[in-house]
């Protein structure tokens, strides 16, 4: 059969809003009308929305050479992570992956299990008191500051103590105003001199400041304290070797690194613990299941590593979280040279739209779709669903480097927290928005109930 160009709709006006305010039900819609493969036209611009496995698989894996990552999503984190790994494409990305993939390896990244294991205990640990006097608290707010707290540990061997933390702080707003120059479609120019731009650039010069220090007082040699744990990701860093046996990376690929690991490997697992949360109070009989897990492999015994090959089924219930609430809710290419996907032709230049959150939900790969299952990823045996159904950690040679730290930290997270707590909601489900990551419209305020 010969190669036909894709199926093209423009949205109508109603639609368009509906791009604007929830980009992801929008692109769930597009697919229900329009099928697995179609062109969307937005004025003078356009996208092609793939949402078959076998699509994602043929661009992320088999034909990855073909798409790069010159696309708005990942202009606008470079704008704060400059060439670091997640921005970076082509001959400079392999050789940064390379470097870096030792420093993420299973084993090296176990390492760390008693660092998230004590903020975790340190958290439940201060929510007590609260518990006790029947206050609730924003859930999404609190993962946040747990995974943050949790990934400057990992990477600086620093520790964020209060809330007000000014590395804390600035990380937020920097991360705030991603999301705005993503809402915004990056309209707003950066020099424009609005409140919103000056405090980004300040909260990233002092991100900047914080990850030069240290970086400087790791090259000469100064550590505040190498009696706590595994050497941190910015030791192993800074001693990669390149192929000559030298340093490989100069400060300022070191600080793009840095920062990328600190902007996203905090919010990816803070958004996705967010949804974990929400998920096991509107499911009580996985909440059950959940706890009986945990009280029977862990007992009141320090949380380790080793818990994790015990933890199956809390494993499942954070892989279905995240089959619901994907954090990297939508991923983009751009054709670097003509290219046929199954029978249809895609034109050099043309944007490609995958997105984990429609094809996760897709009732051609997953019977009720919409339903909270952790089950699904416990079954034994050859899987009846395609391989590319299921994506959050995105795939091929770009798979997320580090999907193993997002999953020992979330299962030790889980396991501190169920415990000791269970969760129930205040109000109604929330809205979601589809920023960096999908979180909930002015958070999620819960009640915390201790468990007896």
């Amino acid at each position: 059969m010969n190669a036909r160009p894709p199926p093209s709709v423009r949205p109508s006006l109603g639609q368009l809003q509906a791009l604007r305010d929830a980009p992801h039900e929008f692109l769930v819609q597009l697919a229900a009308r329009h099928g697995h493969v179609v062109r969307c036209g937005v004025g003078p611009l356009s996208f092609l929305s793939l949402t078959h496995p076998d699509a994602v698989q043929h661009v992320l894996v088999t034909q990855q050479r073909r798409y790069g990552k010159d696309t708005f999503q990942y202009r606008l984190l470079a704008e704060v992570t400059g060439g670091g790994l997640l921005t970076a494409d082509g001959d400079a990305w392999l050789g940064r992956r390379r470097l870096l993939q030792p420093s993420f390896h299973r084993d090296r990244i176990a390492e760390f299990a008693p660092v998230f294991a004590r903020f975790a205990e340190r958290t439940v640990t201060r929510w007590r008191e609260p518990a006790e006097r029947g206050e609730t608290l924003d859930v999404g707010a609190e993962m946040m500051h747990v995974a943050l707290q949790a990934v400057v540990k990992t990477l600086f061997g620093a520790e964020i103590g209060d809330r007000d933390d000014r590395l804390a702080s600035a990380t937020l707003t920097v991360l705030d105003h991603i999301m705005f120059r993503a809402r915004t479609l990056g309209l707003v120019p950066r020099w424009l001199p609005l409140e919103r731009n000056r405090e980004a650039r300040a909260a990233l010069r002092v991100l900047d400041e914080a990850i030069y220090d240290t970086i400087e007082q790791r090259r000469a040699g100064r550590h505040a304290d190498r009696t706590d744990g595994p050497s941190d990701l910015l030791d192993r860093l800074i001693s990669a070797p390149d192929e000559h046996g030298r340093a490989a990376l100069t400060d300022r690929e070191l600080r793009d690194e840095m920062i990328t690991m600190l902007i996203a490997g905090h919010e990816t697992v803070a958004s996705a613990l967010t949804w974990t949360w929400y998920l096991l109070a509107r499911h009580p009989e996985v909440d059950r299941a959940l706890t009986d897990e945990v009280r029977a492999v862990c007992g009141d015994v320090p949380l380790t590593a080793g818990a994790m090959s015990r933890l199956p089924y809390t494993a499942a219930v954070f892989q279905e979280a995240m089959r619901l609430y994907p954090p990297a809710w939508v991923i983009t290419r751009r054709a670097l040279d003509g290219d046929v996907i199954g029978d249809h032709r895609v034109r050099r230049g043309t944007l490609v739209v995958l997105s984990p959150y429609v094809t996760h939900r897709h009732p051609d790969f997953w019977t009720d779709p919409e339903g909270f299952d952790p089950e699904r990823f416990l079954a034994t045996g050859p899987s009846e669903r395609p391989r590319y159904a299921y994506f959050p950690f995105g795939g091929g040679p770009h798979l997320c480097i580090g999907n193993h730290f997002t999953m020992v930290e979330a299962v030790l997270i889980i396991a501190a927290v169920v415990r000791r707590y269970r969760f129930t909601m205040i109000g109604g489900a929330p809205d979601v928005i589809a920023g960096v990551t999908l979180h909930p419209r002015d958070g999620l305020r819960m009640r915390m109930d201790l468990r007896r």
